[in-house]
């Protein structure tokens, strides 16, 4: 099992920016001094749900500051960006890592950072087949062209390489899936899958069978599909007694998911319903490990034994506070991650 820690560069209210990015670098910092496999960066744009607008920017400073762990980006957004300029610095942080650096994409939503950087809902609604292809392509292939909806161009020599990294020939890249649409064309491309943690894994459990069954049909290996590392997002927070933990949750996380949440803009006015903060809190208390460690390394097997998915990205962030949340994840190397098989 690889647990790793999500990082949402949450701002909570009453914080900066600086404050909250500055929790997410010593997140990452502590979870490699704690074991952990890995750290997941998220990436938004003017909202304080999370302050960090480039994952794969942020993800190279840490890259830099540690040494063993993976960084990986939790997402990525493809619409808002070119999918050959996120290939470049995939390559580039993948060569220069050593292999450590993970890229997860995913659609994003139907907000005005469509308009803002002058991408279109377009881009959003039907565009990420061909973003997602051409990407692809451009971590596979010696050289690419495009003639494409969104994406014509002569064909070019890919530079950095990133099949020349030796003993790891092409980055580790996981999709951000919602629907069974985005589970097909992950499955189509070989692409594990990163599942939300709203999911139940009843939910979950049913995307990999779907992933499972269209990449088989695709064309993938029997052996490449039980190797595929498919991502289960959620939440975690570790004290001695459940109520505690649960209790630390619902006093901080309600405020900064209001605040955060309804932030965002649609950019064709669309009504987005937001959920209940509250109710939204206490149901991922109940999905995810939250309370004593015995409890906490249990929910993890036992979401692993349902869904079959063995690589977790976790946030621990979601007390708001900079030393609890060091606290947290010293806990989940020190006293969950010797429970897990």
């Amino acid at each position: 099992m690889r647990i790793g820690a999500f990082v949402l560069s949450a701002q909570f209210p009453g914080q900066g920016h600086e404050e909250a990015l500055y929790r997410a670098v010593r997140s990452a910092e502590v979870a490699e001094e704690a074991g952990l496999d890995a750290v997941w960066l998220a990436e938004h744009h003017f909202v304080p749900y999370g302050v960090c607008p480039s994952a794969v920017t942020l993800a190279a400073l840490l890259l830099g500051r540690t040494r063993r762990i993976e960084v990986g980006t939790a997402v990525s957004v493809l619409p808002t960006t070119h999918p050959v300029a996120l290939g470049e610095q995939t390559a580039l942080l993948h060569l220069t890592s050593g292999g450590r650096f993970v890229l997860g994409v995913g659609r994003g939503g139907p907000w005005v950072d469509l308009e803002v950087f002058n991408s279109g809902l377009g881009a959003y609604e039907e565009g990420f087949p061909e973003s997602l292809e051409l990407l692809m392509r451009w971590l596979r292939e010696p050289r690419v062209g495009a003639s494409g909806e969104r994406f014509a161009f002569r064909e070019v020599p890919v530079v950095p390489r990133p099949d020349e990294l030796l003993d790891r020939s092409s980055p580790d890249v996981v999709v951000a899936c919602t629907s069974p649409a985005g589970v097909r064309l992950a499955a189509r491309h070989g692409l594990p899958i990163l599942l939300g943690m709203h999911s139940t894994d009843e939910e979950k459990a049913e995307m990999v069978a779907l992933w499972r069954k269209c990449a088989l049909e695709s064309g993938s290996s029997p052996e490449a599909v039980a190797a595929a590392g498919h991502v289960s997002a959620g939440v975690v927070q570790i004290a001695d007694r459940r109520e505690e933990a649960a209790e630390t949750l619902l006093k901080a996380m309600p405020g900064w998911l209001h605040k955060g949440l309804s932030a965002h803009v649609t950019v064709d006015g669309r009504t987005r319903a937001m959920r209940d903060p509250h109710a939204y809190t206490e149901l991922l208390c109940e999905l995810h490990p939250v309370g004593s460690p015995r409890l906490c390394a249990e929910r993890l097997s036992a979401t692993a034994e349902r869904t079959g998915i063995t690589r977790f990205a976790l946030l621990a962030e979601g007390s708001g506070d900079l030393a609890a949340t060091e606290e947290n994840l010293r806990r989940l190397g020190a006293d969950v991650l010797p429970q897990l098989v």
